[in-house]
């Protein structure tokens, strides 16, 4: 009895295992942000983006000694430098995800014929 118990959780743990690739594909979000979140964005979080942003150059100035040592000088920028400013300055007004794309439909080859 023990050893069909045994069989039926690595029998679960495997495919549960083999479903988890399924679970990390995502559709296109598209957001449609509301003027309240738009607001919120606007008087909240853009100005304390500001200051995280101004903080991470000033961060990232100070430990650019250290991180030339390191050789992670890129990783470093990109992370206290360039993800704060394209979050800031970069994404739509109420967004979460990033800019907003239009969305470009792609015509037949029947209809170039």
């Amino acid at each position: 009895m023990n050893t069909l118990f045994q069989r039926s959780i690595v029998a679960v743990f495997f495919s549960l295992l083999l479903s988890l690739p399924q679970l990390t594909l995502a559709k296109a979000v598209y957001e449609e942000p509301s003027a309240a979140a738009m607001t919120a964005d606007l008087v909240v979080a853009r100005p304390a983006l500001v200051v995280l942003t101004v903080l991470g150059t000033a961060t990232f100035i100070v430990g650019l000694p250290f991180s030339l040592l390191g050789g992670n000088t890129g990783d470093s920028a990109s992370t206290l430098v360039a993800g704060p400013f394209k979050t800031t300055f970069l994404r739509c007004l109420g967004c979460e995800n990033g800019r907003k794309k239009d969305v470009v439909e792609n015509s037949s080859s029947n209809d170039e014929q």
